[in-house]
């Protein structure tokens, strides 16, 4: 009987209404039933072709490829096999027990033997197209190429040959794909999932394993971790975060694509299986980061780390909620969640390690000329990187308030503090921690002898700060306001430095009328005076040292501009009168165009003293940090 016969044999037959007239669908009480004449004629259309490939009777079918020899022949075998097991459904419910339906039974064992070894020789030879990598970058879980599956369901021959040369061509990870999607779908149908899922699970679940190893994760305990010296841990974290992202955007999420794909006809075992091969790889990864928050000191120096961590979890989020998106999974994206909880308090606590690192600074050395703290340098390069992480600081903060502190006035930090009008966690935790510093800084300036150096002390490390603000994502954390406020305090710094370190010269000069001085005993006193308070003065002062280029500029401009004027209105109007004084380069010792220069060479630090400038000799953040 030719082919479509058979198939309208198959699937079309209806059984006709009772008539007086014969019928070629009427059977005789002795005859066949209908339901043995269908299994008869399927078992004489199915036994040659599953036969054929029964790998225990030829060698033929012992070493060659169904699917790789011949692709219409292996689309046939797979829809003889569907027919053979409709037949089967058919006559299980009139003779479960005979001899047609044993026939069948061992007819359906052969082709699931068969296509067992098929299922398993394409996940085999295929490993290298069917990479985790080559499935995630040319398909989506939501548009995959249906170009195969399409082959298969055309019924046209013309139309089949056509498919049969783009097939040619066609990308083998696709083909594959396609096959395995026909095999299981089949497998499935003829109540023999648990053979296919046990082939697919072993294989599959090798590659990811395999994936996990390459990108270097391992499994460490707690003793491990601890143990783990931080140079050595620091690499571990470094490698974590490119196996994390590797293992979400490609080996996970290319994994289910190809699950979802072969086992499309079932929601259930596309959950199982793709659970069972990926769940104990994606366990280990994404538990590193909370064995590293329960088992590490939480200094400072490690807070970064634990932010870059927290960062690459909450940016792969999303993926991992989609890729582990099962109700089976739920473990993994529990796991997940913890491990950013316990890295947020990993943070948290280092903040208030890196607070009492400040407070606990008990060294009283000062720095030369009133230089910039190490402490000052320090801190304020571990605020500016920590703004960095601006944005997942302000989830780790916002739950957690910031540690009690005495009630302090608005100015202090430059924007209300109010429980009405409270400005946002880690606007307030960013400004108290500058705050705590800028305390230890005072009492730092106590330790100078001379009090024009404490406040020039105090302008210039408060210069530091104010400047690293302006300059990093403290600005933006923090705010204009504070800005102003603290730039207004600079001044004032500077203004009391001016005023204890050269008021006294500024006093030895006429403020209003110099010529108003007449005798020439009393312009030679002026004149010695200013020499002995100007001497000393510059001799003291040579030592400071302001880093910034502004706020030295400024301080020049402030200082000239009282000093040199008013020398200058003196010299020049007195000059003249002192022209006749036999020892006049000891009585005018400078021309105003000397003050000028002796001014402008001020605040660069005198070399020659021997003393190391702070902001030329300050250990690194990280040293100094470890250090505590």
């Amino acid at each position: 009987m030719p082919r479509k016969g058979m198939r309208s044999l198959c699937f079309s037959l209806k059984v006709p209404p009772p008539s007086s007239s014969p019928s070629r669908f009427s059977f005789s009480p002795s005859g066949p039933s209908f339901s043995e004449t269908v299994m008869d004629r399927t078992l004489d259309l199915a036994e040659p072709i599953i036969t054929k490939w029964d790998p225990e009777t030829t060698t033929f079918a012992r070493v060659t490829s169904l699917f790789h020899e011949n692709r219409i022949e292996a689309r046939d075998f797979i829809k003889t096999v569907s027919n053979l097991h409709k037949a089967m459904q058919f006559l299980v419910t009139e003779n479960p027990s005979s001899e047609r339906m044993i026939r069948a039974q061992n007819l359906m064992q052969t082709a699931m033997k068969r296509l067992q070894k098929e299922f398993y020789q394409i996940l085999s030879m295929n490993r290298a197209h069917l990479d985790p990598e080559s499935v995630s970058t040319r398909s989506s879980r939501t548009s995959i190429s249906s170009s195969a599956s399409d082959y298969y369901d055309d019924n046209d021959d013309d139309v089949r040959a056509v498919n049969d040369s783009i097939f040619e061509v066609e990308d083998v990870s696709t083909i594959a794909m396609a096959d395995l999607r026909l095999i299981a779908e089949c497998m499935i149908s003829s109540g023999y999932a648990k053979e296919c899922l046990k082939i697919y699970n072993i294989i599959r679940k090798s590659i990811v394993d395999e994936g996990i190893y390459k990108l270097g994760v391992e499994k460490f305990t707690s003793s491990h971790i601890h143990k783990m010296d931080w140079e050595a841990l620091e690499l571990r974290i470094a490698n974590w975060l490119n196996a994390l992202r590797t293992a979400v955007e490609t080996l996970f999420n290319g994994e289910r694509i190809l699950c979802d794909y072969v086992f499309a006809s079932s929601d259930s075992i596309r959950e199982s299986c793709f659970t069972e091969i990926t769940k104990e790889g994606a366990l280990i990864l994404l538990a590193f980061p909370e064995n590293f928050a329960k088992n590490t000191k939480k200094s400072p120096e490690k807070i970064f780390r634990a932010l870059d961590m927290y960062a690459a979890i909450s940016n792969h989020w999303p993926e991992i909620d989609s890729i582990f998106s099962f109700e089976s999974a739920i473990n993994i994206k529990s796991q997940a969640l913890t491990s950013l909880i316990k890295l947020a308090d990993f943070v948290r606590a280092a903040l208030t390690d890196f607070e009492s690192v400040i407070l606990k600074d008990s060294s009283k050395m000062i720095t030369a000329g009133g230089g910039i703290h190490y402490l000052t340098v320090d801190a304020m390069e571990f605020l500016s990187i920590l703004a960095d992480y601006s944005n997942y600081l302000s989830d780790i903060l916002a739950d957690s308030p910031t540690p009690a502190k005495k009630p302090l006035p608005e100015s202090y930090f430059g924007f209300s503090d109010s429980d009405e009008s409270a400005a946002p966690e880690i606007s307030q935790r960013m400004a108290w921690l500058i705050l705590v510093l800028l305390c230890k800084l005072d009492v730092k300036a106590k330790y100078y002898k001379d009090i024009s150096l404490s406040y020039l002390f105090l302008a210039n490390n408060l210069q530091y700060v104010v400047v690293k603000v302006r300059t990093s994502n403290l600005k933006y954390i923090i705010g204009e306001e504070w800005l102003r406020k603290h730039d207004i305090k600079i001044k004032q710094f500077a203004s009391n430095y001016e005023r204890l370190g050269w008021s006294h010269v500024i006093n030895t000069l006429p403020t209003h009328d110099s010529a108003a001085v007449d005798t020439p005993q009393k312009i030679k006193e002026i004149f010695r005076k200013f020499n002995t308070a100007f001497d000393q003065a510059y001799k003291k002062q040579s030592v400071c040292v302001v880093p910034d280029n502004k706020l030295r500029d400024d301080i020049k401009a402030s200082v000239g501009k009282k000093i040199f004027r008013l020398y200058r209105e003196f010299y020049t109007a007195h000059r003249r009168a002192m022209g006749k004084e036999r020892n006049l380069a000891a009585v005018v010792r400078y021309a105003p165009e000397d003050v000028g220069h002796h001014l402008s060479d001020l605040f660069f630090g005198n070399i020659e003293s021997g003393s190391s400038l702070s902001f030329m000799s300050a250990p690194s953040p990280t040293r100094r940090l470890k250090s505590h």
